[in-house]
């Protein structure tokens, strides 16, 4: 038909509304392990100053009219920052107006999924990370499968990284593991029959995340926290879990993920520099600001799968 007006990105609204952007950050926030066991913080855009002490005060015994001792506490204070993450996704204006098989929606969470891999990974893996210090860099770790089935098999494994982390006057608070150690945590009981892992499903928690409870403590099996891979394919070895005090790590956002759209500007595609204009296509740009500081670098402890 003939165009009686120029087509807006107002158009589009009715496809990529402004009260779905609340719902990208929840579902990120639902799809990662971190951000379910650490701490969420407020963060402001120029991030936040944490203060966390250096030094105890201590008291001494003293004897009746003795000296009494002088004490005192120290503190120092540690940054944490906000930093961007962003994708765009293009797509054509044929798409938009027809979204077959629901692709917007199936976008929508992609896109808040790859948010919450990339989160995971820095913060694990220190994989593209801008925010310093990772788990990955922890000293301690844990071998599945390196305690006999006599001396309680898996169940002891679990209870070795414990006594690692009380050895070093660290705490235990919660356990994030990659889902393909789901088969071992199900076919494993502690020393009474009773099962390791026991699931405790929440209404709210999306299928990318399993919760349940592991040596009494929250523990959540999740995909991608794994380091056991060959070229993106699966593969056994590496790095499978992490235990330890995620009261040692907070996190927080600014605000929600932010989103424009666009049918004008210029995004690289295959490397070439590609007019949307002149091809009707449509750009979606998603972004957030996320901040993350973990204190404790060896307040974990990391369990492997190498046999």
């Amino acid at each position: 038909m003939a165009q009686s007006n120029a087509t807006n990105t107002s158009d589009f609204s009715g496809f990529l509304r402004p009260d779905v952007a609340q719902n990208y950050f929840e579902q990120a926030r639902k799809s990662s392990s971190v951000m379910q066991l650490a701490r969420q913080i407020p963060l402001g855009i120029n991030g936040q100053e944490i203060p966390y002490s250096t030094s105890k005060a201590t008291a001494s015994w003293v004897s009746e009219g003795g000296l009494k001792p002088t004490t005192e506490s120290g503190i120092a204070l540690k940054s944490i920052k906000p930093h961007k993450i962003a994708a765009i996704s293009v797509v054509s204006a044929e798409v938009v107006r027809a979204n077959p098989g629901n692709y917007m929606q199936i976008l929508r969470d992609d896109i808040s999924e790859s948010f919450a891999v990339a989160f995971d990974a820095a913060a694990l893996h220190g994989t593209s990370t801008p925010f310093g210090a990772y788990i990955d860099q922890s000293t301690k770790a844990v071998e599945l499968g390196s305690t006999a089935k006599a001396n309680g098999g898996v169940f002891g494994d679990v209870v070795a990284g414990l006594k690692t982390l009380t050895d070093a006057n660290k705490k235990l608070t919660g356990f994030a593991f990659d889902r393909k150690v789901e088969p071992t945590f199900l076919g494993a009981v502690d020393n009474n029959g009773r099962p390791l892992f026991v699931e405790t499903p929440l209404a709210e928690t999306t299928n990318m995340i399993t919760p349940g409870r592991l040596i009494g403590r929250p523990a959540f099996l999740g995909d991608g926290l794994s380091t056991a891979t060959v070229s993106g394919t699966p593969n056994t070895g590496g790095i499978v879990g992490y235990g330890g005090d995620w009261n040692q790590v907070v996190w927080g956002a600014v605000g929600g993920i932010s989103y424009k759209v666009s049918t004008e500007a210029t995004v690289t595609i295959g490397g070439t520099l590609t007019s949307l204009f002149e091809h009707n296509l449509v750009a979606i740009l998603a972004e957030a600001e996320y901040g993350l500081l973990i204190n404790d670098v060896d307040a974990f402890v990391k369990f492997t799968d190498n046999t």
